[in-house]
């Protein structure tokens, strides 16, 4: 940002949630910031945090919860899919899945 702030938080087996929590509070108080990609197993470690600058109403910056490779992606988890069900519930059918979340 110019001023020496990260704006990406790299997360491994050391990173403990506390940490996660405040890097997501920063990077979604900071003018600087339109899209925060977080992977959908990041994403459930904070969902507090998540849902609760979801509820919000806040959409800048944007939350974009990413498949990991390291887990298996879930649609049910998944924000941007729970509303493309909302309005096409033959969504779900169609990813296999027979009931909603």
């Amino acid at each position: 940002d110019g001023q020496g702030k990260k704006n990406f938080l790299i997360v491994d087996t050391k990173t403990h949630q506390r940490e996660m929590e405040e890097v997501f509070h920063d990077l979604t108080n900071r003018k600087d910031i339109a899209m925060i990609l977080i992977t959908q197993g990041c994403a459930e470690t904070i969902r507090m945090a998540v849902d609760g600058y979801a509820a919000s109403g806040k959409v800048v910056p944007t939350i974009l919860e990413i498949p990991s490779k390291e887990q298996p992606y879930d649609p049910r988890k998944d924000a941007v899919f729970q509303r493309v069900a909302f309005f096409y519930p033959q969504a779900y059918a169609m990813m296999g899945m027979e009931d909603k979340p």
